[in-house]
């Protein structure tokens, strides 16, 4: 049996592909997302079972659904359907990654210097980021990868940008910040450090502004997700953050 709180955070992560999504297609399991303005962002364009699934059936049901597309990213919330649906996919060339769910279980902390930004304050350090990550993509690939904030806007009834700046003004690390008021749920997502100002606690003003901000919104279950293969989910854990469970990730192409 999911833990309550892991059920609010399969639900919001549900809810949010969906809100943010330009259009949806209700599949055997769960549902397709899609937003053209973003064709080369696999977040914006994936499968997501959030739902019981035949997993022999998943790697044709994909292939519908994103055969329009390079690529294929099919999300899986549940731990142990994720599970049973990774030799089927493995099968059809998919790689698998497994992500874990992790709730910030300590006291919020105090706000700190990390402030809201703008996306017109991020594009210029997430591009040189991604460029970073992804060397040898075009650069309208790293543009849709930057310019699809726009879209996360619509995920949640509070999208924010959290950055923490240089005494320059530059924005050293961000992060996203994703509120359903209703149900006290927040998500922090995306904490980057730009990198010529890794490990100088840039990356720890922007989680602790981000968590006040959260717990200043009444949300109670504050979490974020990280790679289980990751070094990350290591430093979240020095931050007060316990993984509560897992979610699956399949990608090809």
């Amino acid at each position: 049996m999911q833990s309550p709180e892991l059920q609010r955070v399969h639900t919001f992560l549900s809810d949010f592909a969906r809100r943010q999504a330009a259009r949806t297609a209700t599949l055997p399991g769960g549902f397709a997302v899609y937003d053209d303005a973003y064709g080369e962002s696999r977040a914006n364009n994936q499968v997501v079972i959030d739902a019981a699934v035949d997993p022999d059936a998943l790697p044709a049901l994909a292939d519908e659904a994103l055969g329009h597309l390079p690529h294929r990213l099919v999300s899986v919330l549940d731990d142990e359907t994720g599970r049973a649906c990774a030799e089927p996919l493995i099968r059809a060339g998919y790689t698998h990654s497994t992500y874990l769910v992790m709730l910030h279980t300590g006291p919020a902390p105090d706000a700190g210097p990390a402030q809201e930004v703008d996306l017109d304050a991020l594009r210029v350090p997430l591009t040189r980021r991604w460029r970073g990550f992804l060397p040898d993509v075009d650069d309208e690939v790293l543009r849709q990868l930057v310019e699809r904030r726009e879209a996360r806007r619509r995920g949640a009834d509070i999208v924010r940008f959290i950055g923490a700046r240089t005494e320059a003004g530059e924005v050293a690390s961000w992060a996203d910040l994703y509120v359903d008021r209703a149900t006290g749920t927040a998500q922090i997502e995306d904490l980057i450090t730009a990198e010529d100002h890794l490990g100088r606690g840039y990356a720890d003003a922007v989680l602790a502004g981000a968590l006040h901000r959260a717990a200043a919104l009444d949300c109670d279950a504050r979490f974020l997700t990280a790679d289980a293969m990751d070094w990350p989910r290591h430093w979240y854990e020095r931050r007060g953050f316990t993984v509560i469970g897992h979610t699956h990730a399949f990608e090809r192409g």
